[in-house]
């Protein structure tokens, strides 16, 4: 028996519920804040992930799905992330032509090479919310963390917590990246080989080492926050003060850099405490700079990516918020000639609107209630010999199994 690859998984009919509910709730939380939709492939050039996220990160170094196009010698990759597919998309159709402020937003899958372990999956769903725009106005990013809380608290996440900080942008973080450098250089023998080599290449993803025995040494490491210069210590301050204007509680995290290189100011992550250690609902920050990384135009950036499995498991009680699919009707026909009337009424009923099952089975009265109820159907439309002769139907109540006989017209 051939089974779905480690790290993937099926999503059954009776499992799609939820999927369904989340994706229409997402668009229309995003649709009232004013964003659109895009649709970007799934795979693209490997380069602009490792131009865009980082060589040095997680991601890039370890995680990608990468290969060769047969026809061709350019290396290709599934995307791992929905924000430089989303900027390369702005930059190629010249999107900053069409509006000051862009405001796009999508659902995909996402594939990365990680561990399978609860709610992480090789292939995972992600939400994801990118503003693009010629202003870095931190209300933008006040608006979006708005948008994301006023999401999670609508569909009932707990113990939800906003951690926020400012990683400095390009004028102040050099001179922090070498105070880091020589901090985790010093302290290279109590450090992973990947803390090592990380500490001369690239000494912000250090942080992101989840190795045990690194982590009183990360601890000790200096901070960005009091490298700062007066024009990001001004941003954040100016974030802070709109997230408290929105009435969205936070709390700064200094240690909060993010698992990808092109973050600059402002990054951010919504925890649950129903999530346990691994407890990250959302994230994002800040991207000024990508797009000309990307051979695009002069562009400040600002988004988030969700994961939609863990989202899943934080929501103590999705029956609340999954639309019913259950059979409205089951038409249950005795015979062939009462098949054929069955047939014309189940598709009268569809052309209502309704949800109708129609059993093919030519199964005895007994067995189609038994599926019937199996199926949760909320009314049973019975067509016997006696319903054929007077024109009528019987129609059985699932629930209080009470039944009447009405002309077809009165349904």
């Amino acid at each position: 028996m051939i089974h779905a690859i480690r790290g993937t998984y099926d999503v059954l009919p009776s499992e799609i519920g939820i999927w369904h509910a989340l994706e229409d709730r997402l668009r229309q939380t995003f649709h009232r804040y004013g964003f659109g939709e895009i649709r970007t492939p799934i795979f693209e050039a490997t380069d602009l992930f490792v131009r865009s996220v980082g060589e040095e990160t997680d991601i890039v170094s370890k995680e990608m799905y990468t290969f060769t196009d047969k026809d061709e010698t350019k290396s290709l990759t599934l995307r791992p992330e929905g924000t430089a597919p989303v900027v390369r998309a702005y930059i190629e159709h010249q999107l900053q032509n069409e509006a000051r402020l862009v405001k796009l937003y999508y659902i995909a899958p996402m594939f990365r090479r990680e561990r399978p372990q609860k709610g992480r999956y090789r292939q995972h769903m992600q939400a994801g919310a990118e503003v693009l725009s010629s202003t870095d106005n931190p209300g933008i990013e006040a608006e979006v963390l708005e948008l994301l809380t006023d999401f999670l608290n609508g569909i009932g996440i707990p113990d939800l917590e906003v951690n926020i900080n400012s990683v400095g942008d390009r004028q102040c973080r050099p001179a922090y990246i070498q105070s880091l450098k020589t901090a985790v250089v010093a302290r290279a023998e109590h450090l992973c080989e990947d803390c090592r080599r990380r500490g001369e290449r690239n000494p912000l993803r250090v942080f992101d080492c989840k190795v045990p025995s690194c982590q009183p040494v990360i601890a000790e490491l200096p901070t960005i926050t009091e490298h700062l210069c007066q024009g990001c210590r001004e941003h954040f301050g100016r974030f802070k003060s709109y997230l408290a204007a929105r009435g969205i509680q936070f709390q700064v995290n200094p240690r909060l850099v993010r698992g990808i290189d092109y973050y600059t100011r402002t990054t951010f992550e919504i925890t649950s405490g129903r999530l346990g250690s691994q407890n990250t609902v959302a994230g994002g920050g800040r991207y000024d700079g990508l797009s000309e990384d990307l051979d695009g135009p002069p562009t400040k950036g600002f988004g988030f990516g969700m994961g939609l499995e863990r989202l899943i498991l934080s929501i103590p009680n999705t029956a609340r918020i999954i639309p019913d699919y259950t059979p409205e009707y089951f038409v249950a026909p005795l015979g062939d000639e009462a098949f054929n009337r069955a047939t014309l009424l189940a598709r009268k009923l569809r052309s209502a609107g309704k949800r109708v099952y129609l059993d093919f089975d030519a199964r005895s009265l007994k067995s189609q209630m038994r599926l019937a109820d199996k199926l949760q159907a909320k009314s049973v439309i019975i067509i016997g010999e006696e319903e054929l002769k007077s024109g009528t139907l019987l129609v059985r109540n699932m629930s209080t199994k009470e039944q009447r006989t009405i002309r077809e017209e009165e349904l």
